[in-house]
């Protein structure tokens, strides 16, 4: 029997702005780390943080040939580097949320009968019906989002079916938009995958099916049925159904690697492919989130989210299924004004050091002597508002803020959002409750710091920022353990704890309690200004 550091998982994430990849041993040790930028790497494609933004501002797409050409880039590093893909016993992964991906009549053929002498991005070239991806960015669809609400009864009982309210990223608005304005390419599509099951169907030489939790942010998904909602198939698009593929367990083995990766990179034949997932419950996975905790992902998007036992869904934030339980849930905040913000404000106010962001958060005051900012660079998502918005302590708007100052309301401001979105949702900060973060700014310190003390709870990390990727990875461990009927937690139980980062200074609620709710009454004012004007 072969020792357990012989035997190799893979997890991959397909992100806004690159492809990564982590492997892990038998002893779920990180030993492996790659990734493939695709503005610096892949210059062809012309994107901006992985994007096209088009000219009305909120049409946002990916080229879905760069994805395929990433992952042969990827997949030749880790050959030239010495990877010994032999070792691989199992792969999963995560694609970024909502990105959908067309797939031409008679792609699937072609994926069958991949030619393991040319690069994957040359044989597919030909295989999509629609060359740009939309993604989780685009803000296109107002008008299919009202009537998808419309004909099944409200922004209410749409999301009691599928978990959220309609939102102009969901992949059911998407699909409507393209049918609308694209039919003949709709026509042409066997197959619409998320990205995440077209990152599958690489791995596979097939058409892989949409696991239940990244099927459950499409606006489309019965999320207790878990099977696709009639009503909203019939309101989105014609043969819709057949197009999509039945839902699958995130759990689920899909199958051994397609033979295309055997003969060109030496995969073995007998290596399964488990269902892939979004990024956001990859990374739940990737931080072994428990009933009670509140996870913090500070990346391109930020994102809070939780594990439930009992979903009550809300117009306000999203109610995913679960990726490594089916049997339950996850709630999901998102906002857009995640990392790009913050790399703004540091531009603007710190010379672009970092350094010199974080001192500026160390010398000022928690509370900001009573100074609030609130900044949508682009349209946030919850809620639905646009603009830079800057309070002082009487709750007057001003123009401007000291650079100090400016800082310290930016990052107090994103985390007063998220506390008071998620107590919206009904969750409360508890004794016991633990905050885990993740994400590029997770290994900022002091922004770590201000987290902890508007939650007033220690904040954890993991060692590894790429959360997705190593939950995937884990995922790929546990699709084979399922099989014998083995939990996500006992068969990760093994990996590295998360780790203490900082705890909250001492008086941090009495400060950030009022603020709390002062925060809340200037958005909804906001909000409310927003929709008069």
């Amino acid at each position: 029997m072969a020792a357990l550091t012989d035997s190799c998982y893979l997890g991959f994430d397909f992100s806004t702005q690159q492809l990564k990849v982590v492997a892990i041993d038998g002893n779920l040790q990180v030993t492996h780390q790659s990734n493939v930028q695709f503005d610096g790497n892949l210059p062809e494609f012309r994107t901006h943080g992985g994007v096209h933004i088009h000219e009305n501002g909120v049409t946002v797409t990916s080229p879905v040939l760069m994805w395929v050409k990433a992952l042969d880039l990827l997949l030749e590093k880790m050959k030239t580097a010495g990877f010994d893909f032999s070792r691989v016993k199992a792969i999963s992964g995560s694609g970024q949320q909502h990105g959908s991906v067309y797939w031409k009549k008679g792609a699937r053929k072609t994926l069958q009968c991949l030619d393991p002498g040319r690069y994957l991005h040359s044989l597919l070239q030909n295989s999509f019906a629609v060359q740009d991806s939309p993604v989780w960015m685009d803000s296109s669809t107002a008008e299919q989002c009202k009537s998808l609400e419309c004909a099944v009864g409200g922004a209410q009982q749409l999301a009691n079916i599928t978990g959220s309210r309609a939102y102009e990223r969901f992949t059911a608005n998407q699909i409507a938009k393209i049918y609308g304005l694209q039919q003949d390419r709709y026509n042409d599509t066997e197959r619409i995958s998320l990205v995440s099951s077209f990152a599958a169907s690489l791995f596979l030489g097939d058409y892989a099916p949409v696991d239940y939790s990244d099927g459950s942010g499409m606006n489309i998904m019965d999320i207790f049925t878990k099977q696709w909602s009639e009503p909203c198939l019939k309101a989105t698009a014609p043969q819709l159904a057949e197009k999509l593929g039945d839902p699958t367990p995130p759990t689920a083995v899909l199958g051994v690697v397609s033979p295309y990766f055997v003969k060109r990179f030496g995969f073995p034949g007998d290596c399964k492919v488990v269902a892939f997932t979004g990024d956001n419950p990859g990374s739940l996975a990737g931080m072994r989130l428990q009933e009670g905790d509140i996870a913090v992902s500070l990346g391109t998007s930020d994102t809070v989210f939780l594990w439930i036992k009992e979903p009550r869904p809300m117009v306000e934030g999203h109610i995913f299924c679960n990726p490594v339980d089916f049997q339950s849930y996850m709630a999901l905040i998102c906002y857009k004004n995640g990392s790009l913000t913050r790399e703004r404000i540091r531009n603007k106010c710190a010379r672009g050091s970092w350094e010199d962001f974080s001192s500026a958060l160390r010398s000022s005051p928690m509370g900001n002597n009573g100074n609030i900012g609130i900044y949508f660079d682009a349209v946030e998502i919850t809620p639905p508002a646009l603009g830079i918005h800057r309070f002082d302590q009487h709750d007057k708007e001003v123009a401007a803020f000291t650079l100090e100052v400016e800082i310290r309301a930016l990052v107090e401001g994103q985390f007063l959002a998220k506390r008071v979105h998620a107590q919206k949702l009904g969750y409360r900060i508890i004794q016991g409750t633990r905050v885990l973060a993740t994400g590029g700014a997770s290994s900022n310190k002091d922004i770590l710091q201000v987290l902890s003390d508007v939650f007033n709870a220690p904040v954890y990390t993991i060692d590894l920022a790429n959360s997705a990727c190593l939950g995937c990875a884990y995922r790929a461990v546990h699709g084979l353990a399922a099989e014998m009927g083995m939990s996500f937690a006992e068969a990760v139980s093994k990996a590295p704890g998360a780790q203490l980062a900082v705890k909250p200074t001492p008086g941090a609620e009495k400060v950030y309690g009022p603020l709390l709710k002062r925060y809340a009454d200037l958005e909804e004012k906001i909000l409310r200004n927003t929709m008069t004007s």
